[in-house]
Order: structure tokens, then sequence, then C-alpha cells
């Protein structure tokens, strides 16, 4: 079953999507982003049995870290590996693939990129961002590389991501603008903002998303 997943991520990176962000997400147009890059990257957890009960394989996990608390932006927050595309990059998967093994220790060569995905804005820190999804062939060790900038690193397992008991909308102000998105309670750990949209758009177009209360708001601030 997980590599059916693997098979639809391929899919979905040829095809591409619709991000379908709402007027609050859209850069303005004398804004100059800066460009970046994440890696979205999904595997086996080779502990979990690969069962499927629902959507996906019981044991087909994506790799998210916690932002160090520290930092200036998106501080605290669970997100993908990843960050700006330097000059010294050849792209966005260069980028995301190193930056993965900069803030995690992961081995670059048990990594398959798949492709990218379309361009996502970023307003409040005004990136525009490439998602890069990936797939674990030879999973390695994880960690926290520099704690100034990453606390945690782990695996989260897609099919509680998906589980209706997981899910939430969240809702927060951020300047003059109003910021509402799905996002994902799991394990103590709520992931929120860019990198749940990412996922949450992901598991729409690959037909995943099992039906959940989107009713059910909260503020990440609280």
């Amino acid at each position: 079953m997980s590599a059916d997943a693997r098979a639809d991520l391929v899919a979905l990176c040829e095809r591409g999507l619709d991000w379908r962000v709402d007027a609050s997400r859209v850069l303005p147009e004398s804004r100059h982003p800066r460009r970046a890059a994440v890696l979205v990257l999904f595997g086996a957890l080779d502990a979990v049995p690969s069962v499927a009960d629902g959507p996906v394989a019981r044991d087909l996990d994506v790799l998210l870290l916690r932002r160090a608390a520290t930092l200036g932006s998106h501080a605290g927050q669970i997100a993908f590996p990843g960050g700006r595309i330097e000059a010294s990059d050849a792209g966005p998967i260069a980028a995301a693939m190193r930056e993965a093994v900069e803030e995690t220790g992961v081995d670059p060569d048990g990594i398959e990129p798949l492709g990218t995905l379309p361009e996502l804005p970023l307003p409040i820190s005004n990136h525009i961002v490439t998602p890069v999804p990936a797939w674990w062939t030879r999973p390695s060790r994880v960690a926290a590389v520099d704690q100034l900038e990453t606390y945690d690193v782990f695996r989260v397992p897609v099919a509680d991501l998906l589980d209706p008991a997981n899910r939430v909308s969240t809702s927060h102000t951020a300047g003059a603008r109003r910021f509402g998105a799905p996002a994902f309670t799991v394990g103590g750990r709520l992931v929120w903002g860019f990198t749940a949209i990412v996922l949450s758009r992901i598991f729409d177009e690959l037909g995943w998303t099992v039906p959940w209360d989107e009713r059910v708001v909260i503020d990440p601030f609280r």
C-alpha cells in the first residue's frame, strides 16, 4: 500500500494542483518575496504493519519538525524541513534537500525527490515556497541538528493526520488580516498554518481525506 502512495505522489507532482488560497494569503504585487523550498518527505514506518484500514496504509508517515521558540518568524511552529533557496542551490529540490540535511541530519542518499508542486505564498514572512514531495527509500536516523533553529524532529503517521478526530480549523488575526485554514491535532501537537495547508491540499487532491467537521475552530495562539 505504501507503494501506491508513492505512485499517487508522483502523479500529483506531474499534474500539479491549485492551492485554492483565499485573498488573505495572496502577496501584494508591490512585495518582493524571497524564494524558499520545503521537503515533504513521506516514508514507511518500520515498526508499523502495512495494513490499510482507511485511505492509506498504517505505516505511511511524513517527516516534520518543531521550529525553535527563539526564531524570528514562525517560532515554535511545526513545519517541514526547508528554507530559503540560495544562489548556490541548483533549484528548489536541491535547496529542500540541503536544508533537510542541515536541520534533521537525514541521509540524502536514502531520499528520492518525486518532483515539485506549484509555489505557494507565505505572506507573514514574505516568502514564495516550493513544496518538494519526496520518498524515503532508506530511512535514516533524524534529530534536531541545531537547537537554535530546530527544537524537535519526528515522524507522524498519515493515518493519524487523516483521522477526523484529529482535524480542526484555525482562525487568528495578524495585523489587519484574519487567517483561517485547516489544521491537525496529533499527539498533543498542533500542525497548522502553511504546513497544514500543504498537507490538507495534498490529501484532498489524492482522495485521502476523510470527512471532518470544519466547524471546530481554535485560535493557535491561545
